[in-house]
């Protein structure tokens, strides 16, 4: 089964090194979206099952975005990663599947 991931992020560069490690797992695949408006017409076009929130995404944008995402999935996981390396970023998508 493969695991699709939004990646939203608002630094290009830091989103890009996120999306290049998730990609480089198997089974899992993501993309980036660098403002809400991407990432809402991301979301409507295709399934995912978790989003992973990066530094850069205010409360506000965070707190409206999870409301839509929630109405269009309500099992959708939300993790918020604002850095730590790839270990820590691997560890908090396996604990969101699991």
């Amino acid at each position: 089964m493969v695991v699709n991931i939004l990646v939203l992020g608002r630094n290009p560069e830091i989103t890009e090194v996120i999306l290049r490690l998730i990609n480089g797992t198997n089974n899992w695949q993501a993309i980036g979206a660098l403002t809400d408006e991407d990432a809402l017409s991301l979301f409507e076009q295709q399934p995912f099952d978790i989003v992973l929130v990066g530094s850069g995404v205010n409360e506000e944008s965070l707190n409206l975005l999870e409301a839509r995402f929630i109405i269009k999935n309500p099992s959708i996981k939300i993790i918020k990663h604002y850095g730590g390396g790839s270990g820590l970023l691997f560890n908090e998508i396996m604990e969101a599947l699991n």
